[in-house]
């Protein structure tokens, strides 16, 4: 069985181009009652590290302060052949710095939303007034586990 696992397993640099064109991720935090709390995130990799942004007062934010442990999970693949997915697991660092924050969201608007990254700095200044209201998250991860099933299919042929 260990053989196997090694055999769907993505290499370093095949996760970080997989987390690159990543679109949403399930991110999980610990709630107040101690249950996992998954919600949906926009991510981008910035100096190899995966960030987030969110509104200073949500959820996420008060189970990050309670417990900073928390796991992602982003995978694709509609058929078993074709499912490849990398799971992270580790604390978050959430940081008030207006910088980062306008940093993240500078990433995640010319992820997901297209911006041109010429307009990078036009953005940021309009949306530097809205930063101090929100966080940016940093999943500094302890654990990282990857599977792409197509490379199973590669061993064993047809």
């Amino acid at each position: 069985m260990a053989g196997e696992r090694a055999d769907i397993e993505m290499t370093p640099d095949e996760v970080d181009a997989f987390l690159r064109a990543g679109r949403t991720a399930s991110f999980v935090t610990l709630g107040p009652d101690g249950f996992p709390d998954p919600v949906g995130m926009w991510f981008v990799v910035i100096d190899g590290d995966v960030w987030m942004r969110t509104y200073a007062k949500s959820q996420k934010v008060i189970n990050l302060q309670r417990d900073p442990r928390a796991a992602m999970l982003i995978e694709t693949g509609d058929t078993y052949a074709e499912l490849r997915g990398v799971q992270l697991t580790g604390t978050v660092e959430v940081s008030d710095d207006i910088e980062r924050i306008c940093e993240v969201f500078a990433g995640l608007m010319v992820k997901y939303e297209g911006m041109d990254p010429a307009h990078v700095p036009a953005v940021i200044e309009g949306y530097r007034p809205r930063a101090p209201k929100q966080r940016a998250l940093r999943l500094v991860v302890e654990r990282a586990t990857s599977w792409d099933h197509a490379k199973q299919q590669a061993v064993r042929g047809p």
